[in-house]
């Protein structure tokens, strides 16, 4: 997934920078299917789509509390950058 990639290369930047990743839709199953240990620890999952698909998150994925779309939303306005991958 590019989101890890650029996840990735973030954190080897000099200025520290805190990223996470949200995935929901297709994305899901994707990081459901290609466990990634650095990646996995900073990525959120849409809880519909978990329920949608009929599977579950495996630590260290963190599930949201909402759907992805709110949480983006609400991470914006508490200052959050958006950056689609």
């Amino acid at each position: 997934m590019r989101a890890r990639k650029n996840a990735a290369n973030l954190s080897k930047q000099s200025t520290p920078v805190e990223v996470r990743i949200v995935v929901n839709a297709e994305a899901v199953e994707a990081v459901l299917d290609t466990p990634d240990a650095g990646a996995d620890r900073i990525t959120f999952v849409c809880p519909h789509t978990l329920a949608r698909i009929g599977r579950y998150a495996p630590q260290p994925l963190a599930v949201l509390e909402e759907s992805a779309v709110l949480a983006i939303a609400r991470m914006q306005a508490d200052g959050w950058h958006y950056i689609r991958s």
